[in-house]
């Protein structure tokens, strides 16, 4: 699976060629890995609710085909779309989200942030007070916490698509204009806003290679 950097690509082309893509392999077509980033858009899950849209203003929103509610992307934010063949690799979809959460962590740390799961709620998180501190998390909920990444997937024929997005530098406001996730009132930050100055290419590279190494068999 190598990496294919796309740049600034709109988002529902993007979408539409990952759908192509997955509908028309087969057996022996190779996985790959998409890295780009997306003008402001908010996509909306399967089973995303329109009142969770609280002001879309001028920012689009597309309907998508992947589980979850609302969110946003937009420029500073990497999204990576890993198109893999999850029989061939040998495991399921809770595997699949573990691995995908993980790589998200993985990059923190190699920028000296801690990531945090929170239970029912895919995504990683950090500590708004402490984002570099090791302890975990006591208070239940997103008491203290700040949403830094967020993830979806579609399964089709044992095959994934749509994957993770990392906010590292963007406008955080069009995040206040919905309830990320389906959740009022949870706080969104980036890389930037806990301090970890970082550019796009660094961060997608550093991404790429943890999803590389954990989405293998």
């Amino acid at each position: 699976m190598h990496p294919r950097v796309l740049g600034r690509v709109d988002y529902l082309p993007t979408y539409e060629a990952m759908q192509a893509f997955t509908a028309a392999r087969d057996a022996h077509t190779l996985d790959e890995l998409w890295l780009c980033e997306h003008p402001p858009v908010f996509t909306q899950g399967l089973a995303g609710k329109a009142e969770h849209v609280l002001d879309a203003g001028d920012i689009p929103v597309v309907a998508t085909d992947r589980g979850g509610q609302v969110t946003y992307h937009g420029p500073g934010q990497v999204v990576a779309y890993p198109l893999i063949d999850l029989g061939r690799r040998g495991y399921f979809v809770k595997e699949y989200v573990f691995r995908l959460e993980e790589a998200v962590i993985r990059t923190l740390r190699d920028a000296g942030v801690t990531g945090h799961r929170v239970a029912g709620a895919p995504g990683i998180y950090v500590k708004l007070d402490d984002s570099s501190g090791h302890a975990p998390l006591q208070a239940p909920g997103f008491t203290g916490l700040g949403k830094i990444a967020a993830l979806g997937v579609k399964v089709r024929r044992h095959c994934v698509y749509h994957g993770v997005a990392l906010n590292v530098a963007m406008d955080l406001r069009p995040f206040g204009r919905i309830n990320p996730c389906g959740y009022a009132g949870l706080e969104t930050v980036d890389l930037l806003t806990i301090g970890v100055r970082t550019p796009w290419n660094e961060a997608a590279q550093v991404l790429a290679r943890h999803l590389e190494a954990l989405l293998g068999p």
